[in-house]
């Protein structure tokens, strides 16, 4: 089996007042067959700046590998980390000057802008948009069911990790290329933070029993 074909997935970007909530689940499916329990989908890009992959594994390491290089070389070429905002367009135009053999991937940028926290969600051949809240993957139209019901942007970070989590959870329920656990990541000015399984686990308890 080629890692490249491993997929299926669902992520969870959502702009909060103090920064940025990402949340992904951990499984990658080759057709009906569960390839991994283990899959990383955040990625932290520069300690300001994350991303979460959908699609093929194969296509997205290698871009996550190529973007994370780009942004510690003109971090070192001007003191000062690439904004959410650069790193997305500079992806777009990465996934854009390959869309004759496109990388299989949908990806969400999210981090800082100066004061303000981004959010931007890329298609496989660069398309770019500014977005509050967005859900890619197999999982998603399960995710945005919770999601437009639930979130508003005016919340903190630590207000919106429960809303992230129970979007999460649905597709968890309904989507069989999505499951094998839960991935929490918040950028706030504080920087880049990966949650441990037992504090996704507390934060789930609370998320689940605020709406039973």
């Amino acid at each position: 089996m080629d890692s490249q074909t491993f997929k299926g997935t669902t992520t969870i970007g959502l702009v909060c007042s103090d920064g940025v909530v990402f949340a992904t689940d951990r499984r990658a499916s080759w057709g009906g067959f569960i390839a991994s329990k283990r899959a990383q989908k955040c990625f932290d890009i520069n300690g300001a700046v994350g991303a979460t992959v959908a699609g093929s594994v194969g296509d997205a390491e290698y871009v996550m590998r190529l973007t994370q290089a780009e942004a510690a070389l003109y971090e070192v070429n001007n003191s000062e980390k690439m904004s959410a905002q650069s790193i997305s367009v500079l992806l777009s135009n990465i996934l854009q000057g390959n869309k004759i053999f496109p990388y299989l991937v949908q990806l969400l940028i999210g981090g800082y802008d100066g004061a303000e926290p981004k959010l931007y969600t890329l298609d496989p051949i660069g398309g770019l948009i500014e977005e509050k809240m967005a859900s890619t993957g197999s999982g998603s139209p399960m995710a945005y069911g919770v999601l437009e019901r639930e979130y508003t942007e005016n919340k903190t970070a630590e207000e919106t990790i429960p809303v992230a989590l129970r979007a999460l959870k649905s597709a968890l329920d309904r989507d069989s290329h999505t499951g094998d656990g839960m991935e929490l990541i918040t950028i706030t000015k504080g920087g880049f933070r990966r949650y441990s399984e037992q504090e996704v686990g507390d934060y789930l308890k609370k998320a689940l029993g605020a709406k039973n």
